[in-house]
């Protein structure tokens, strides 16, 4: 059961890539951004964390951190990122090492364990994985994704991607690139050249 490190920037298209996976093969899916979302519950560790560090006014009527709301501060202010990772970045890391394990350790026939983390790199997750699986898609396209996908304008769109790590940076963690630029097709011949590569071995 190989574990694979899924990355690529935000509007790559991570979340096509592991569907057309999923139709391919037998994989257990780990999605780093919703155990994000779960780890900043109301009664969570790291939901008290962040009211302290960003005060209770980032939070919605329901009592809830509003992500929306925490993504506009954090993603135009680096510092208030780097808080923001410090609180989460342990936790999410912590329970997708104890997920991998249970997997491991039970009587399931995956053939892949994929991470889909577009914080691979960042989290220190490269260094627990098999393989890194970079996918890459240019810059305009990628804005083009995140504006329909998040409901945010051009310069919202263009601040996540400054935030995170760079595509020539990323790649050199990459044992293998997938381009999800051009359409599914092409990403899926991708995906199947790569399964008949690993079964060889």
């Amino acid at each position: 059961m190989k574990v694979i490190g899924l990355t690529g920037g935000s509007g790559s298209g991570k979340s096509t890539v592991v569907f057309l996976l999923s139709q391919l093969t037998k994989v257990y899916i780990i999605d780093a951004d919703k155990i994000g979302h779960q780890i900043i519950l109301k009664g969570k560790p790291a939901y008290y964390d962040i009211i302290q560090h960003f005060g209770r006014e980032i939070l919605n009527e329901e009592g809830e951190v509003n992500r929306k709301r925490l993504g506009e501060i954090v993603f135009s202010d680096k510092d208030s990122l780097n808080i923001l990772n410090k609180i989460t970045h342990p936790r999410i890391r912590e329970e997708i090492i104890k997920t991998i394990k249970q997997i491991k350790q039970s009587s399931s026939s995956y053939n892949y364990i994929v991470i889909d983390a577009a914080l691979l790199i960042e989290v220190e997750l490269h260094k627990i994985v098999d393989e890194v699986w970079a996918v890459y898609a240019d810059e305009e396209k990628r804005i083009q994704r995140i504006m329909k996908r998040d409901g945010i304008d051009i310069k919202q769109a263009e601040n996540r991607i400054k935030s995170q790590m760079p595509w020539e940076e990323m790649k050199r963690y990459a044992d293998r690139i997938i381009d999800n630029g051009i359409d599914t097709e092409f990403t899926n011949k991708q995906l199947k050249r790569i399964l008949s590569e690993d079964i060889k071995v």
